[in-house]
């Protein structure tokens, strides 16, 4: 009986309508043992007084995709009771459902531990990063909060591109770095040669690596314990002004916005009159808390554990990151990299954050006109969640009012795109991917009209004329490939089609090579990566990065329909490429434009000169039906006749292009 009352008090918790005040709020997939957890333990944890300066470290995860970054972070979870050990602890800080879906991570995501060692109670903030190289300006941003990170390298697969890219940002950011070897358990696994790989390129010694299996816990609690002896705890002091980056931030429709923020100085509380160094505005604490991993709010449990003396509300201490709701209402009021400061008490704004560097240009349009405003708001809380996103108005003859967006990568804009879709409930039409070119201008009217010599082309509208152009300049990046030896050859030949140049050349070990390549953007933009896959048999990985402008032999290419030219369709391409492209526009364009009553044209041209052709058929009604025997003089009348009004209708008569041939030609090819 006694049991059976028990379990019943246990469901009667877990299923009552409303939590008591000041309790932590669950969403509904949690099971029953991390709500009992969690309110059993809250107000041990929440006592932030017990955690000064020195017992705290922020660090991140960080790796290669698919190397068990999020794996790692539901083993360090449970460790430390954040969560309850269960089967289902499987991306628990992705809380996306494309990044579910995908199976990969593409929002950081932050958690606080509560970890005991020697005796002292620790306070670890975990950051959860992505890792491929689309989303590398995530973990920038994630790296500005944190002193150390944990570099995670796969025992079968080794060192991979984005790991390399990965350990350099954190060696740039001066951090403290503890390598870690996942996936001991695995049969193929070699932690001495990835020991050996690690040493090799990132000279640390054998001796610092940790071998472990985040799936199966084995040595995780010895990563727990690398963190607090390797990692220093955060540079401030409680007695400064209050100083906060907001490093991230959310848009909630009820509570407006959500900004996370990390403490350089001082302290905040409910209450607090705050400014923000970028608008200038000021706003009211209505809330601040920890993630462990879902927002709790502390402060109603810390009145009870306030030290003496204090307003009893305190509930953030510098060092610390949380997150702050202090009602601002619009998306463009939480600028990421901003920072906060208490009122009538200003101090130097933290230096912030880099703004992200668009490497592929999409035009984005809503399906139907009427969606447009929707469009736009769902865009503005979006691109606040994720700031690296570039937006510039645009309107097209054919599609309509929209956005001209810029993204870090092909993954970037498909992930965004799909956010759009299930968060928002918005279906668009998604251009081709384009990169931005430049000309060097020649023409001292155009320099004035510019207001400089050299210009900045995101779309075919924008092409300077050749005359008035001393150079055209194309983005390059350098391309990072590691690779098992035997498919050395392939690749080579797959990067030279690309127009790529060999930079370097380096073996990790007796099995894999370090390929460096500098790569024109619009290269790799579309299909290279999976080229790269199906050569490779997958085992090949890649990662670019800027860098910079280089001379190239640019054109712009006008599609033609009987000879007058479709400005939608116009296209830059490279004088090489020129050939393939006309002839790839002109077949799509065949199969997309509805037949007429006229014959149809459709040309690819550079200026005057036709280097492509597909033609349409005219609709022809059977005009010598009714002719039966006699001479062949009647029949070859009534064709003639039949040209003669076709042809007179071709000159009068204009081809109009549906929306739909508009939508099917201009929008990327997901099935190539």
């Amino acid at each position: 009986m006694a049991l059976a009352g028990r379990t019943a008090l246990r469901w009667a918790r877990l299923w009552s309508p409303r939590p008591a005040a000041g309790a932590l709020r669950l969403p509904s997939w949690r099971p029953a043992a991390c709500v009992r957890l969690y309110g059993s333990r809250g107000e041990e944890k929440l006592d932030m007084s017990m955690y000064p300066v020195e017992s705290i470290r922020n660090f991140s995860i960080i790796a290669h995709v698919d190397h068990g970054k999020s794996t790692l972070a539901d083993r360090l979870l449970e460790i430390t009771g954040t969560i309850a050990k269960t089967g289902c602890n499987k991306q628990v800080l992705d809380k996306l459902q494309v990044e579910r879906e995908r199976g990969i991570t593409v929002k950081a995501q932050s958690a606080s531990l509560f970890y005991n060692h020697n005796e002292v109670n620790y306070l670890l903030n975990l950051i959860d990063t992505p890792g491929h190289v689309d989303f590398s300006y995530e973990v920038s941003r994630s790296l500005s909060a944190c002193q150390g990170v944990i570099l995670v390298v796969d025992a079968n697969e080794g060192i991979q591109a984005q790991t390399v890219a990965n350990f350099y940002l954190a060696f740039e950011a001066q951090l403290a770095i503890i390598p870690v070897i996942n996936k001991i358990d695995l049969k193929n696994a070699d932690p001495e040669r990835v020991e050996k790989q690690i040493e090799k390129l990132f000279d640390i010694p054998v001796d610092e690596c940790v071998r472990i299996s985040a799936k199966r816990g084995t040595n995780v609690e010895k990563v727990l314990q690398k963190v607090i002896e390797k990692i220093p705890p955060p540079h401030c002091n409680t007695a400064d002004p209050l100083k906060a980056l907001v490093f991230d931030s959310t848009f909630d429709h009820y509570r407006g916005v959500i900004a996370n923020i990390a403490l350089f100085g001082g302290e905040i509380e409910k209450g607090h009159k705050i400014v923000s160094a970028h608008t200038k505005k000021r706003y009211e604490v209505n809330e601040v808390g920890i993630l462990t991993p879902n927002e709790q709010p502390t402060h109603k449990l810390f009145q009870k554990l306030a030290p003496q003396g204090s307003s009893g509300k305190k509930i953030r201490y510098a060092g610390q990151v949380g997150y702050l709701i202090a009602g601002m209402k619009e998306v463009t009021e939480a600028q990421i990299g901003d920072t906060l400061f208490l009122y009538k008490q200003p101090v130097e704004p933290l230096p912030g954050f880099k703004s992200a560097k668009p490497m592929v240009f999409a035009g984005m349009y809503p399906v139907d006109q009427t969606e447009y405003n929707n469009l736009k708001s769902a865009l503005e809380r979006l691109t606040l969640n994720d700031s690296s996103v570039n937006v510039h108005r645009d309107n097209s003859l054919a599609l309509g009012a929209g956005w001209r967006l810029g993204f870090l990568g092909l993954l970037h804009m498909e992930v965004f795109n799909q956010r759009l879709e299930q968060e928002y409930n918005m279906s668009v039409i998604l251009t081709a991917p384009t990169v931005p070119y430049k000309a060097v201008l020649s023409s001292a009217k155009l320099i004035k009209e510019y207001g400089k010599k050299e210009i900045t082309i995101i779309s075919p509208a924008q092409f300077p004329d050749k005359l008035s152009v001393s150079e055209y300049l194309e983005p390059t990046v350098l391309g990072t490939i590691v690779t098992p030896q035997e498919y050395i050859g392939k690749i080579i030949v797959l990067c030279q089609d690309r127009r790529a140049v060999q930079k370097d050349m380096l073996y990790i070990d007796e099995h894999r090579v370090m390929l460096k390549y500098l790569f024109p953007l619009n290269e790799i933009v579309v299909d290279f990566y999976d080229a790269l896959k199906s050569l490779s048999s997958g085992y090949a990985s890649f990662d670019y990065e800027d860098a910079g402008y280089q001379a190239a032999d640019l054109i712009k290419m006008d599609i033609l329909l009987n000879g007058n030219p479709v400005e939608e369709l116009a296209t830059i391409v490279h004088n090489d490429k020129a050939y393939a492209t006309g002839k790839f526009l002109c077949e799509r364009l065949k199969d997309a434009i509805p037949r007429q009553l006229f014959e149809i044209a459709i040309q690819a041209a550079i200026g005057k000169k036709i280097i492509a052709r597909e033609t349409l058929k005219a609709y022809r009604k059977n005009v010598v039906a009714k002719c039966y025997g006699g001479d062949i003089t009647r029949r070859m009348k009534l064709l003639k006749r039949q040209a003669e009004g076709k042809k007179l209708m071709r000159k009068i008569g204009n081809v109009e292009v549906p929306r739909d041939a508009f939508i099917r030609v201009l929008k990327r090819q997901t099935d190539k």
